[in-house]
C-alpha cells in the first residue's frame, strides 16, 4: 500500500478471499423472503444514492489514511461510550488523519455527537486497520465513542452482540468504493450501504451474518443488519460510463451489505478529486426494484441479542516476555500462544499477529494481551520492569 490520505492500495485486497466481503455471490440462492422484503415499505419504491463525491463537489464520503507504524507513532485514544465493546488500544493516528465530515478541531470535545465522524487508519507495517466512530481531535489528543481493530490478513470475528465503528459490527473500509479500484477496472468486494429503518424488537433488533450487532429502529420493516442484496443479473449496464460499469458489476458479483442506519439506499465511497460528479449521479436513477436479497444466515429475521450463538471464549495458553527486568532502551520480545481466537491486540502496542512482537520499553510497563473471538474476549498480562 502507498501511504497518505486516500492512498492507493495498489491491488491489495483486505481480508482473505473467503470472507463475506470478498465472496462472489452472483450465483448464490435468493432468500426465501426476497419477494416480501423487496416489496415491503422501507425497501420498495426507493432508488440508489451514491454517498461520496469529488472534494470540489462537496467532500462527501468517508476518507482514510494509510500509515506505516514503523515511523508513525502510536497514540492513545480515549474511548468514551462503547469501551466494553471496543478494542481499546494505542493506534498509529497521525495528527492530520482525516475525519469524516471534516469537523473543526475541538468541536464537540470530547464526546458530543456532531456526525459519525469516522476515522479509518490502515497500518501497512502491521497490516492492521483501525476504525473509530464519533471521533474528536483537540490540542493533539484523540477521543472517540468506539475503537475497533481489524487484522487485514485475517478477517476478525467480533463477539456476537458487539458493535464496531459501524452499527452492524462490521468494518467500514472494505465496503467503500475507491477511485484506485475503479481506475484499475474492478471492485473485488461487496459495497457498504445504509437504510433509514432496520427491523427492531424488544432486544435491540435483528442481524444476520456477517453482522454481529443490530440497531433496530422499527419493527414493521424487513431490513436487517448484515442483509446482502445484489443488482439483478439482467439489469443492462451498457449505457453507463466505464467507471460506473465497474461499480455496477461489483453490485452484481459481490452485492451490497447493509451496515448502518442512515439515508435510504445510500452506498458509500471515498472522496477523491478525480471523481466525475456529473457521471456518478447517473447511478442514482437505478430503482430498488432492480435489486434482490441473497439468502441470509441464519434465516430471516436473524439473531437478536438474546438468540445469538454462545460458546467458549479464546484460551490464552501463555503470554511471556524475553526478560522481566531490563535497562531503558533494551528491546524485549513478547510471545504468546492462544487457542480459538479470531484476532489479538496489546493495549499499549495496538493490533498484533503471529504470536510474537518486539518492543523497547522506556519505563516499567504492563502489557495486556486481548484475544477475541465471536463469543467474547480473554486477557492476560505481563510486566516488564525498566531500571
Amino acid at each position: 500500500m502507498s501511504t497518505g490520505d486516500n492512498a492507493s492500495l495498489n491491488g491489495f485486497l483486505p481480508f482473505t478471499a473467503t470472507t463475506a466481503w470478498n465472496t462472489d455471490i452472483s450465483s448464490a440462492p435468493l432468500d426465501p423472503n426476497n419477494s416480501a422484503i423487496t416489496s415491503a415499505s422501507g425497501f420498495a419504491g426507493l432508488h440508489l444514492h451514491h454517498d461520496w463525491s469529488s472534494v470540489a463537489g462537496g467532500n462527501y464520503g468517508i476518507p482514510y489514511v494509510v500509515v506505516d507504524s514503523s515511523t508513525t507513532p502510536l497514540v492513545s485514544i480515549s474511548v468514551v461510550d462503547y469501551a466494553s465493546e471496543s478494542d481499546v488500544a494505542v493506534a498509529p493516528f497521525p495528527i492530520t488523519a482525516p475525519i469524516e465530515g471534516s469537523p473543526a478541531d475541538c468541536d464537540g470535545w470530547p464526546d458530543t455527537y456532531i456526525g459519525d465522524s469516522h476515522v479509518l487508519v490502515l497500518d501497512r507495517h502491521a497490516c492492521m486497520l483501525y476504525e473509530t466512530f464519533n471521533t474528536h481531535r483537540c490540542n493533539g489528543a484523540w477521543s472517540a465513542s468506539s475503537e475497533t481493530i481489524w487484522d487485514l490478513k485475517n478477517y476478525d470475528r467480533r463477539p456476537w452482540g458487539w458493535t464496531s465503528a459501524d452499527a452492524a459490527g462490521l468494518p467500514i473500509f472494505p465496503g467503500l468504493v475507491r477511485y484506485d479500484e475503479v481506475a484499475a477496472g474492478a471492485i473485488n468486494h461487496a459495497i457498504r450501504f445504509t437504510m433509514q429503518q432496520t427491523k427492531n424488537d424488544a432486544n435491540g433488533g435483528y442481524f444476520v451474518e456477517p453482522a454481529s450487532h443490530a440497531a433496530g429502529t422499527v419493527y414493521g420493516v424487513s431490513n436487517v443488519m448484515g442483509m446482502r442484496i445484489r443488482l439483478n443479473a439482467s439489469f443492462d449496464i451498457s449505457g453507463f460510463s466505464a467507471a460506473n460499469q465497474v461499480i455496477l458489476t461489483a453490485m452484481k458479483k459481490y452485492g451490497m451489505i447493509l451496515a448502518d442506519n442512515g439515508s435510504y439506499f445510500y452506498f458509500q465511497g471515498v472522496p477523491d478529486p478525480r471523481w466525475d460528479d456529473n457521471d456518478l449521479v447517473n447511478l442514482d436513477a437505478i430503482q430498488s426494484s432492480n435489486f434482490e436479497v441473497v439468502q441470509m444466515t441464519p434465516t430471516f429475521p436473524g439473531y437478536d441479542a438474546n438468540t445469538a450463538p454462545t460458546g467458549a471464549t479464546p484460551i490464552i495458553n501463555s503470554f511471556t516476555s524475553s526478560a522481566s527486568s531490563v535497562a531503558a532502551g533494551t528491546p524485549v520480545t513478547l510471545t504468546w500462544s492462544t487457542t480459538n481466537d479470531s484476532y489479538d491486540f496489546i493495549d499499549v502496542l495496538g493490533g498484533v499477529s503471529g504470536g510474537t512482537v518486539t518492543t523497547t520499553p522506556t519505563a516499567t510497563t504492563t502489557y495486556t494481551l486481548n484475544a477475541t473471538n465471536q463469543y467474547g474476549r480473554s486477557t492476560m498480562q505481563v510486566t516488564v520492569t525498566v531500571h
